[in-house]
C-alpha cells in the first residue's frame, strides 16, 4: 500500500482536501451564505480533485522514469502497465464525478474545468517541465485552482443580485488564498528543482538551478519570498487590524516561520537543508487552510 500512496503524493492530496473542507466549513458555512453543494456534494467534490491530482502526479512519475531511462518497479512493487491503468482510472474518476456534479448544480459547462485540469497535468508531463519557468507555474497555477473550485462550484451557481455583495466577499477571500498557494508553491518547486538538479541536468531539463546554479537560486528562492510575507502583512493591515489576536496569531504561525525560511533559504546549498525548507513550506500551507476555520471568530 505504502507504494501506491507515494505514486499519488497522498500527503499533498491531504493538503487539497484539508483545504477545500477548510473553506466549506470555516468560510461559507458559519457564515450562512448562500451556497450549492451540501456535504456529499463537497465530499464528491475533494474526491474529484485529489482524484485528477493522483493521475497527474501519476503520469509525472511515469514520466520522469522513461526520461531518465530507469527500468524495473516504481517503488519497488509497481509495474508500469499498473501506473499507466491506475492514471486511466483515477482521471475517469474525477472527470466523471465533475461531470455528475456539474449536471447536478445545472452548470453542466463546469465539467470543462476538470477536462482541462487533466489534460494540463498531462501537457505538463510530456512537454511542459521541459520548459524553464514555465514548470513552476503551472504546477503552482494548479495548487491555487484547487482553491477556486470550491467557490466556482459552492458560491457562483447562488449568486442572485441580492446576495451578490456578500457572495463576491467570501469568493475573494478564496482567491487570496488561492494566490496564496500559488506563491508557496512556486517556492517548493524552485526547491524541488534544486533538490533534482542532477537528475534533471542528465535527462536535459532546463530549470531555474541549472540556469542560475544552486547557489544564485536559494538566493533568488529568499528574494521571492519577500511577496508572501507582504502579501500577508497588507492582508492583516486591510482586513484584521482590528483584531489583536488575530494579528498575533498570523504574525505567530504564518509570518515568523516565513521569515525563518527566507534567511534559512539564502545559505541553502545541501539536499538537507533543501528538504527542511520544503517541509516547512508544506506545515505553513496545513496551518494557512486551517487558519480558514478561524474567520467565524474574527468576523461574526
Amino acid at each position: 500500500m505504502l507504494p501506491y500512496l507515494k505514486l499519488i503524493k497522498f500527503d499533498n492530496l491531504l493538503i487539497i482536501a484539508l483545504a477545500q473542507v477548510c473553506i466549506k466549513y470555516g468560510l461559507f458555512e458559519p457564515f450562512g451564505i448562500a451556497i450549492t453543494l451540501n456535504s456529499f456534494g463537497l465530499a464528491l467534490l475533494i474526491v474529484s480533485s485529489i482524484s485528477i491530482a493522483a493521475a497527474g502526479n501519476i503520469i509525472i512519475e511515469i514520466y520522469d522514469r522513461e526520461n531518465l531511462g530507469i527500468k524495473g518497479l516504481l517503488y519497488g512493487s509497481i509495474t508500469e502497465k499498473s501506473a499507466n491503468r491506475l492514471f486511466i482510472i483515477f482521471n475517469v474518476i474525477g472527470v466523471g464525478i465533475g461531470f455528475y456534479l456539474a449536471n447536478l448544480i445545472n452548470k453542466p459547462g463546469f465539467v470543462a474545468l476538470f477536462i482541462i485540469v487533466s489534460g494540463v497535468f498531462y501537457l505538463y508531463a510530456s512537454y511542459l517541465k521541459e520548459i524553464i519557468g514555465l514548470k513552476n507555474i503551472t504546477i503552482s497555477l494548479l495548487a491555487g485552482l484547487s482553491l477556486v473550485v470550491v467557490g466556482v462550484f459552492d458560491l457562483l451557481p447562488a449568486i442572485t443580485p441580492k446576495n451578490k455583495e456578500s457572495q463576491t466577499v467570501l469568493f475573494s477571500i478564496v482567491l487570496d488564498y488561492s494566490i496564496f498557494a500559488f506563491m508557496i508553491t512556486m517556492l517548493r518547486e524552485l526547491i524541488k528543482d534544486c533538490i533534482h538538479i542532477d537528475r534533471d541536468h542528465n535527462i536535459e531539463i532546463k530549470t531555474i538551478p541549472i540556469l542560475l546554479g544552486k547557489t544564485r537560486t536559494s538566493k533568488l528562492i529568499g528574494v521571492l519570498t519577500i511577496f508572501p510575507i507582504l502579501a500577508i502583512i497588507y492582508y492583516i493591515y486591510t482586513y484584521l487590524f482590528s483584531n489583536s489576536t488575530a494579528v498575533i496569531l498570523i504574525l505567530f504561525c504564518l509570518v515568523a516561520p516565513l521569515l525563518y525560511f527566507m534567511i534559512k533559504s539564502f545559505s541553502a546549498q545541501t539536499d538537507k537543508q533543501f528538504l527542511l525548507l520544503k517541509n516547512i513550506l508544506k506545515i505553513l500551507l496545513v496551518v494557512t487552510a486551517i487558519s480558514l476555520l478561524l474567520y467565524q471568530f474574527i468576523l461574526l
